[in-house]
């Protein structure tokens, strides 16, 4: 390492001084290094949401090395925009973490600000509630936003939109029960079929079939499942039922090529009850 960077080479040993250390590793890599020098908010954005979801993935197969690992790199992220942000003269990191600070003590005012002997003030219920209505207020007088533009556009979709109905049907805007949002989800299966028997064209398609997907998400709503966790389990089934399929036909000397669907789907009886039998 060159002498003027041994510094940083040397672990800190608070938070405050690993903050300060991680801060000046940026600085240094936008001065030296080619590919840092050239990056911007845009080019990062990929980055930010791919380290967001390892850490997700972490927190699921609960490693914590991995967990510990991630956290460094979203961590990077946040110290990385806030460099180029003070680059530019906007803010720097300190006003993210002031800034974060702040909110913190804001929205917990049953912490921070109220005194009360009540203790049902400090239930988990009424402690959403409060952060609910005090967010609600920062972004109406911070943005003049409709109810529903507080949503990020980056969210994943089916994330994103139970936050939507969750918000519409907050102001009295959703079906009285469970049974209106299965009807629209038959009646939206019904819309979609009828559009592929016409031969509709792709973008009919694809209006009819996120009609579907959103009305599945309504009852999912309804049901308190999370859709997006709902799909990842299902879709780690899959995945372990295939490559079921893919062990066994190794072990016939076959490829999944060579194989025809019905004994595929032999195949995948068979890692149905396997399952079922553990």
């Amino acid at each position: 390492m060159k002498k003027e960077y041994i510094h940083l080479s040397q672990a800190a040993e608070t938070p405050q001084e690993a903050i300060g250390r991680l801060k000046d590793i940026i600085s240094t890599l936008r001065r030296e290094c080619p590919w840092d020098r050239v990056q911007t908010h845009e080019s990062l954005r990929s980055c930010m949401t791919e380290e967001a979801y390892e850490v997700v993935e972490a927190i699921d197969t609960g490693s914590k090395e991995n967990l510990e690992e991630e956290l460094g790199d979203v961590m990077l992220q946040v110290v990385f925009h806030a460099n180029l942000a003070e680059e530019s003269g906007n803010f720097d990191l300190t006003d993210v973490i002031n800034g974060e600070c702040e909110k913190m003590i804001r929205r917990h005012p049953h912490v921070f600000l109220e005194k009360t002997s009540n203790n049902d003030a400090k239930s988990i219920d009424n402690v959403l509630e409060k952060w609910e209505n005090i967010k609600a207020k920062e972004k109406k007088s911070a943005e003049n936003l409709h109810i529903l533009q507080g949503v990020p556009n980056a969210l994943p979709a089916l994330t994103r939109a139970t936050k939507i109905q969750k918000k519409a049907a907050d102001v009295g805007f959703d079906w009285d029960d469970i049974s209106g949002a299965l009807a629209k989800v038959t009646e939206e299966t019904c819309e979609l079929t009828e559009a592929i028997q016409h031969r509709e064209n792709k973008q009919r398609l694809e209006e009819e079939l996120g009609d579907l997907l959103f009305s599945v998400v309504n009852v999912s709503r309804f049901l308190k499942v999370d859709p997006e966790e709902a799909l990842r389990a299902t879709t780690r089934k899959f995945m372990k039922r295939f490559a079921y399929i893919e062990d066994r036909s190794l072990a016939c000397g076959r490829h999944l090529t060579d194989m025809t669907l019905e004994e595929m789907d032999r195949l995948w009886e068979e890692a149905k009850q396997s399952e079922e039998d553990k």
